[in-house]
């Protein structure tokens, strides 16, 4: 009989004890693993999100909010600045490229973004099917919204006011769909895209329309680097946010204090904002995680626990093997091998069940889907886990196989 059969039949034995020394170290493990593919894939996507936008420009107000709406979409905006003082930051020569946001309505809670050709371009985005939007009310949708919404081309829709999922507050302003974007993994796929001409129509009376109309005909009038279908001085259009990169890094430095003098107006920091969030989301998951490491350590410790009664259980079998020729050594390494495979299964059982939590998550819970967290992927540190995992099973066997070690075949079978 092999080492592993014989193992294997001991596990079988305490069916009630092997059940719940794997419970209870899954149990930790799932939660470590969900922690990993959770922060892991959320980091990046932050990450991925903020790469190109060096400084939001917006309302005065919180920088965190203005952070989470204009660059994650997730938040309400702060309120809406002038595009007249909007341009002339965008003038600025410490501004390579500037991106002008216009926000406020969203259909089935997935935000309409008011913008330009730019934004797109800054997560490299490309067509699916259909063609980018060019007139006013026209749109083109993120990958998600089109999957989850089944709108088609050419189907039109009402907006609604901020981000309720149902209603339309804006019925005689319906939007066509013109064209689709390939998914992208980054907030692209779960907003609608238009002009920012679009926000403007659906939300203005018609005499601000005509004033606008009036004022960008005129040849001698400076258009708008922002907007150029409308004048640059023009005091009534107003966007939400301004998102701004640097030409040099002197822009660092001198924009945000240039921004922040001004009475109306904010600049925010994607990357300090970022950091901060990561250090607020970091205390939930660092108590969850502390948690986690207490069933295992618990786990530990019921393992140590059946191994070393079962020992006193098995003393007699384990001289009749030393009686028929088996070694010290072979004794102890049955011992650890049990520890070891008993922690493996329980590890194992984990990672699997970390999955499996995050796939049924990402199917069932929109939030997930639209935050692009998928259970089917798997990084490296997961063999760290199952590796100390291993180790844990090894020293918790470590004492039983030297007492198993030590048996003296003599004693034993004499007692009996």
């Amino acid at each position: 009989m092999s080492l592993f059969t014989l193992v294997w039949s001991y596990l079988k034995a305490r069916p009630l004890n092997t059940a719940i020394n794997i419970v209870l170290l899954s149990l930790g493990i799932a939660v470590i693993t969900i922690l990993l593919l959770f922060n892991t894939q959320l980091e990046q996507k932050i990450t991925d999100n903020a790469r190109g936008i060096d400084l939001v420009v917006g309302a005065k107000g919180s920088p965190l909010q203005l952070i989470l709406c204009n660059i994650f979409h997730v938040d309400f905006p702060t309120g809406n600045i002038k595009l007249k003082e909007a341009d002339k930051i965008a003038r600025n020569r410490l501004v390579k490229r500037a991106i002008p946001l216009a926000l406020g309505d969203s259909y089935q809670s997935y935000r309409i973004v008011g913008t330009s050709r730019e934004y797109a371009d800054l997560y490299k985005a490309e067509l699916a099917r259909g063609a980018w939007w060019q007139l006013p009310l026209e749109v083109t949708l993120g990958a998600n919204v089109q999957r989850l919404t089944q709108l088609k081309l050419g189907d039109t829709f009402a907006s609604s006011h901020g981000l309720t999922e149902t209603g339309s507050d804006h019925a005689d302003h319906r939007y066509v769909v013109k064209g689709v974007l390939k998914p992208t993994n980054t907030v692209l796929d779960n907003v609608i895209l238009t002009a920012v001409e679009s926000v403007w129509e659906v939300h203005e009376h018609a005499e601000e329309n005509e004033h606008t109309h009036q004022a960008t005909t005129d040849s001698t009038v400076m258009h708008s680097r922002l907007v150029p279908s409308v004048a640059a001085n023009d005091s009534l259009k107003e966007i939400t946010s301004l998102l701004l990169t640097y030409r040099s890094p002197m822009g660092a430095i001198q924009l945000p204090r240039f921004v922040n003098a001004q009475s109306s107006l904010q600049a925010a920091s994607p990357a300090f904002e970022t950091a901060r969030l990561f250090s607020i989301l970091g205390v939930g998951a660092d108590i969850i995680m502390a948690f986690a490491y207490v069933l295992i350590v618990i786990s530990g410790l019921s393992i140590f626990i059946a191994l070393y009664n079962s020992l006193k259980e098995r003393r007699y079998d384990m001289a009749i093997m030393r009686s028929m020729g088996a070694t010290r050594t072979k004794l102890l390494v049955s011992v650890l091998l049990e520890g070891g495979v008993l922690t493996l299964l329980g590890s194992l059982v984990g990672v699997l069940m970390g999955h499996g939590v995050l796939i049924l998550l990402s199917r069932l819970v929109e939030e997930t889907q639209k935050a692009g967290i998928s259970g089917m992927i798997f990084y490296s540190q997961e063999w760290v886990i199952l590796g100390g995992s291993l180790l844990l099973g090894l020293l918790c066997a470590l004492i039983p196989a030297i007492q198993a070690y030590r048996t003296d075949i003599s004693k034993v079978l004499a007692s009996q």
